[in-house]
């Protein structure tokens, strides 16, 4: 109990605020940039995944079947391990198999099969009939896509988008834990390693803080934006 109300003493700040600081910035530059690239990969795979299915409406036996073994050996590696897999990987990339930058790659390559399954999920939702409407009207597979595809799946691709994140929140704390900085690095380092049991409940509870925002902004934004509520 003394430790945990020690984290409400200016002394506990003084010393360790700056460091808290510095590690909730570098949790959010991890999680934002690799975010970012996760999705620049994994959303336009999950959109071939639903366009070349057997039903879709470019079907593709061979790629679609290479796609979905891509993406499940992707999301069946456990993090730590792809982590450590992929460092000459991770080193040839960026430079380095430490720190934000050494961590953002396997973030993504993490990330990325997640999101494509999510997208294709969340796209296969959409009404067939509104697709195959759009076809009999004589639309591209890219308008096909761009206008009813993304348009029809917004509501769930917000909410998988918050699923997203928070599952990369999560692996920047293991992340951090191999010494990628953050917040997981300073639960390990000063909470573990120091003997600093405050510092632990303090990254624990800025981490639930965020869970917790994420997961109220994008479902409201998710509730906002389906036409079916309205």
């Amino acid at each position: 109990m003394a430790d945990i109300l020690e984290i409400f003493t200016a002394a506990f700040w003084a010393e360790y605020g700056a460091i808290i600081t510095r590690g909730i910035w570098e949790t959010f530059i991890m999680t934002a940039v690799s975010t970012l690239f996760a999705y620049l990969i994994g959303l336009p795979m999950g959109v071939v995944c639903v366009l070349t299915q057997p039903h879709g409406i470019r079907p593709n036996r061979a790629v679609n079947t290479v796609l979905g073994w891509i993406i499940n050996i992707g999301r069946s590696l456990p993090f730590i391990i792809l982590m450590i897999a992929i460092q000459p990987f991770t080193k040839l990339v960026v430079g380095t198999k430490i720190g934000i930058k050494g961590a953002i790659v396997p973030l993504v390559v993490s990330a990325a099969p997640f999101i494509a399954r999510m997208v294709e999920t969340s796209l296969g939702e959409v009404d067939a009939g509104v697709v195959e409407a759009a076809q009999s009207m004589g639309a591209s597979t890219f308008q096909i896509v761009w206008k009813v595809y993304l348009p029809e799946a917004r509501p769930s691709l917000v909410l998988g988008g918050s699923v997203v994140l928070i599952a990369i929140v999560g692996y920047t704390a293991m992340a951090g834990a191999m010494g990628a900085g953050g917040l997981g690095d300073l639960a390990v380092r000063y909470g573990h390693q120091r003997h600093v049991p405050s510092m632990m409940w303090v990254t624990v509870a800025f981490l639930i803080l965020l869970v917790q925002v994420v997961q109220s902004v994008f479902s409201r934004l998710s509730v906002r934006i389906d036409k079916r509520l309205k």
